[in-house]
């Protein structure tokens, strides 16, 4: 054997000995382990993402799925403001009789009762003895800051919470963590512009419910940590 052909078969050995391990004294290529690793990298993705989209369905058929409560009472009402809709209706159960109190929380510091009253359409001029106004809340963690104030100001053990249904999971996890001692009777609003029946068919409500989502669960994950501290 030559000098040049002992460089090549040494060589050649270097080189096999970079393309392969040995795993309980079996050569096993590192090609092959890679591509094991691959395999059960796309797997655990493809989990994750089935499983995300799982929840959202979930959330998304538990919304279109909710159903009005009858005949329920509570000591007072507490409506989160985001469309005429949710007012109205919060209006409407106060005159039902369904509580006693009603708070309106986000309301624009420039809008006056009788504004209100007329929006709502309601009979009576939505008196400062049975409904006060929330001005400084700006978001759905800040409504549930000044809805606890109110509550425990006044000392209600019950509240009706008024909101859109596609923001309702969001909302009473904001208000659970902020009164955990009262209980909540969620009370969804639907708006008729909203088909939540067939969410999978419309592409603008499907955005809708996405981004709900995502929040519900940054919601809950900064109460959670809150909660831990």
């Amino acid at each position: 054997m030559t000098h040049a052909d002992t460089v090549i078969d040494q060589a050649l050995k270097d080189n096999a000995s970079d393309t392969t391990e040995r795993v309980a004294g079996r050569p096993v290529p590192v090609r092959r382990k890679r591509f094991g690793l691959r395999v059960v990298l796309v797997a655990v993705v493809t989990a994750l993402v089935a499983g995300t989209f799982g929840q959202f369905a979930l959330f998304a058929h538990k919304i279109a799925t909710a159903t009005v409560p009858t005949a329920s009472n509570a000591d007072a009402i507490v409506v989160l403001t985001g469309g005429h809709a949710r007012v109205s209706e919060a209006v409407r159960l106060l005159e039902e009789g369904r509580a006693n109190r009603l708070l309106i929380s986000g309301v624009h510091p420039g809008t006056t009762r009788e504004q209100l009253a007329k929006v709502t359409a309601s009979s009576m001029p939505l008196k400062k003895s049975s409904v006060d106004l929330d001005r400084v809340a700006l978001n759905t963690a800040e409504n549930a800051t000044e809805t606890a104030s109110w509550a425990r100001k006044n000392g209600f053990s019950s509240l009706l919470l008024v909101t859109s249904a596609y923001h309702l999971p969001r909302a009473r996890a904001e208000l659970s963590g902020a009164l955990p001692s009262v209980d909540l009777i969620a009370y969804p609003v639907f708006s008729k512009e909203l088909k939540l029946d067939t969410w999978y068919m419309e592409p603008a409500t499907i955005r809708l419910l996405m981004r709900e989502y995502v929040k519900y669960i940054l919601a809950r994950l900064r109460i959670t940590v809150k909660g831990v501290r």
